[in-house]
């Protein structure tokens, strides 16, 4: 199966684009460079809760059934960006829902997100964002944005 093109087509990147420029990066420097650049509340969220052990995710740990979408990058998907402010459903402290409603709400987030923020997200809900972009660390997360006030959250 031909892989889907995996660059946007608008002006600012999607997340999982600029993590993937930092993964690249050769130094620390570029890394913090690259995500103070693109500093958006979104980015800092997903960062957020992959890296602060006190984020404790409400999802089923593991691989999610959902149908990804395949549409191409840039077309016919929303943001991680712009779900970035309904993350606290999914995670301790956030929404009081029942668990299936949670789940299916999940589901949709997912198979609105292009292929490769979808699968950002699932990585991310289980802390294991370095599966796929394997030289993002907390310690570059944390001088990239030195205000991130880690643990306390749930």
């Amino acid at each position: 199966m031909a892989k889907q093109a995996t660059y946007n087509s608008g002006s600012k990147l999607l997340i999982s684009e600029v993590l993937r420029k930092v993964s690249n990066a050769k130094t620390k420097a570029e890394k913090i460079k690259i995500l103070r650049e693109n500093n958006s509340s979104g980015l800092r969220q997903i960062l957020i809760i992959n890296f602060d052990d006190s984020v404790i995710s409400l999802m089923p740990e593991g691989e999610v059934p959902y149908t990804p979408n395949d549409a191409p990058v840039g077309t016919d998907h929303t943001r991680l960006e712009h779900e970035s402010k309904g993350f606290y459903r999914f995670f301790k402290g956030g929404a009081k829902l029942p668990s299936l409603r949670r789940e299916s709400m999940f589901v949709q987030l997912l198979e609105g997100l292009s292929a490769e923020e979808a699968e950002l997200l699932v990585l991310v809900k289980d802390g294991q964002l370095n599966k796929k972009y394997k030289r993002i660390t907390k310690a570059v997360v944390s001088e990239a944005f030195p205000s991130i006030q880690w643990g306390g959250r749930s």
